[in-house]
């Protein structure tokens, strides 16, 4: 018997390899592709330190508005459209499941623990109904359950031990549309259509400068197409050998925004890789790979699902216990790409630029604010990643920076990104840092890493003073980074304690230490009096 049927976008805003969107067409007299506009992640947030909403800064919502303004275009191509609504989404699903007479509920399973509590409400709502639901996954490659109860109900700690039980991942739907069945009565709805930016009520964002990566699943596989022809690239790919420093051609696939919004199946991605592996036959391996890089996405996906508090120290088992300096004027410089490292500035500003950076400019940024300088805690810096990146995904994002911080997965705290020979290595003309930094533009290549060394006469030519036009040195970092190696072995030899509560009463005493340590200091800005001439 035909009954009606709503495939509920969220994440998935794709066609191809869709199987809630395939199970929601199959015997359904009418089909409602329902997206619900959210306003606490679209109005605009006043108090935000960034342009943009309270979860998102404006690269992303632009993002999310252009995957929209895609997804009705192909719809509409199949005799649909994107059913657009505005308000809090359970009660707006709640509503029309009933009105519409919603046979058939389809949405595509989400890890992350908000989407889960909201997904709950809306499916109980639904079963108590007699509605039907069908939650398939298909934003990762594996379930990350199934991984889980492999291994005895506890998710793999380890990157190797993940791979080893996930095994092979399924392969994607490959069915074609060449039509959906029709939209049903929508009666008495106000139906939307995608909003421009700026009639969400931002403003005037003419002279904003956005970021060049535009969304859509159309652009997702051009992209990925263009990539998948350079087989020779895709071949050797190896994760460790990426230049940070290029941003006119990144050195990288720049898929990850279209993985996160599920422009792209990961499962397609993958299943591509594997036939241009077919036909080069050499070819580099995980962890490295590009397969590797998937693996790696899939290894968090499943962490994150199986540890309770994953998003922070305090309660999460996995977690070292820190006592992260609480220094908000270090903080806000790192934020806003004042720390006097062009090297760390530089990726800062192309983070709120662009909302994307290359993984090895993150990993620069992230350690320098932990555990390499600063010694502010990863969750500061996690929340301003979350807000500004396109690609922002909960387990990845909190898992890379427990990683970088040296909280979790990995322990060898004393290796540290250098915030001056790091970027040098790659870019010794230091071209990254005059395109993101034009107040550097004129500074000769033998200072642009640091500036500070440059003789006054040299920085009134390149017409940048330092302390002036360009800020003085937040910290050295020869005796910074020493410091938080010292501060690192003092924690992680009172963290084998175990249990968190005395974890946290310890850490808490060694925070009140390195305070004590800070006050006997002078002051951010003193020292840079004192140290930088």
């Amino acid at each position: 018997m035909e009954s009606n049927a709503l495939i509920w976008f969220r994440k998935g805003l794709r066609i191809h390899d869709n199987p809630a969107l395939d199970h929601a067409r199959r015997g359904s007299k009418h089909l409602f592709p329902v997206f619900v506009l959210d306003p606490r992640y679209l109005d605009p947030d006043p108090s935000a330190f960034s342009p943009g909403s309270a979860r998102s800064a404006i690269n992303r919502i632009r993002f999310l508005l252009d995957c929209l303004s895609d997804l009705d275009a192909t719809l509409r191509t199949l005799g649909s459209r994107l059913l657009l609504l505005r308000g809090d989404p359970v009660p707006v699903l709640c509503t029309i499941l009933k009105d519409w007479n919603i046979g058939k509920l389809c949405y595509e399973f989400d890890t992350e623990p908000y989407s889960l509590a909201r997904d709950k409400q809306v499916k109980d709502f639904a079963s108590i109904s007699g509605i039907e639901v069908f939650s398939p996954v298909s934003h990762t490659l594996f379930n990350p359950a199934v991984v889980i109860e492999k291994n005895g109900g506890r998710p793999p700690l380890t990157y190797q031990s993940f791979v080893k039980l996930a095994g092979k991942p399924p392969t994607p739907h490959t069915e074609t549309y060449s039509e959906l069945p029709p939209v049903g009565n929508v009666e008495g709805y106000e139906l939307l259509s995608v909003p421009a930016i700026e009639e969400l009520g931002y403003g005037d964002l003419s002279q904003e400068e956005f970021s060049p990566f535009r969304g859509g699943e159309t652009e997702a596989l051009k992209r990925l197409k263009k990539a998948l022809e350079d087989k020779e690239w895709v071949a050797t790919f190896e994760k460790p050998k990426g230049d940070p420093s290029a941003f006119l051609k990144p050195a990288t696939t720049v898929l990850s925004p279209y993985l996160k919004f599920g422009c792209l199946s990961s499962r397609y991605f993958y299943q591509c890789l594997h036939n241009v592996y077919k036909t080069v036959g050499k070819h580099t391996s995980p962890p490295v790979s590009l397969v590797g890089q998937l693996l790696w996405r899939e290894f968090f996906y499943t962490v994150a699902f199986g540890t309770p508090h994953f998003d922070q120290m305090i309660g999460n088992k996995i977690c070292k216990q820190i006592p992260w300096r609480d220094d908000e004027e270090l903080f806000v410089a790192w934020r806003e790409g004042r720390t006097g490292y062009p090297w760390i500035d530089a990726i800062m500003i192309q983070l709120t630029k662009w909302g994307w950076m290359h993984h090895l400019a993150r990993h620069s940024v992230a350690c320098f604010l932990t555990r390499g300088d600063l010694f502010i805690h990863w969750e500061k810096g996690r929340d301003v990643f979350e807000r500004l990146l396109i690609d922002s995904d909960w387990a990845i994002n909190n898992g890379n920076w427990l990683w970088l911080s040296c909280s979790s997965f990995f322990y060898q705290y004393n290796r540290i990104y250098s915030p001056i020979s790091f970027g040098k290595k790659y870019d010794p003309d230091g071209n990254y840092i005059r395109h993101f930094l034009p107040v550097l533009k004129d500074m000769p290549k033998e200072y642009i890493y640091e500036p500070w060394t440059a003789p006054l006469s040299v920085q009134k030519k390149a017409n940048c003073i330092i302390g002036k036009d360009y800020p003085k040195r937040v910290v050295v970092h020869d005796t910074a980074s020493k410091e938080c190696r010292k501060a690192m072995a003092e924690a992680y030899a009172l963290d084998h304690l175990g249990d968190n509560l005395a974890s946290k009463e310890i850490s808490n005493g060694l925070r009140r230490k390195l305070d004590d340590q800070k006050a006997s200091r002078p002051s951010c800005l003193e020292q840079r009096k004192i140290r930088i001439k």
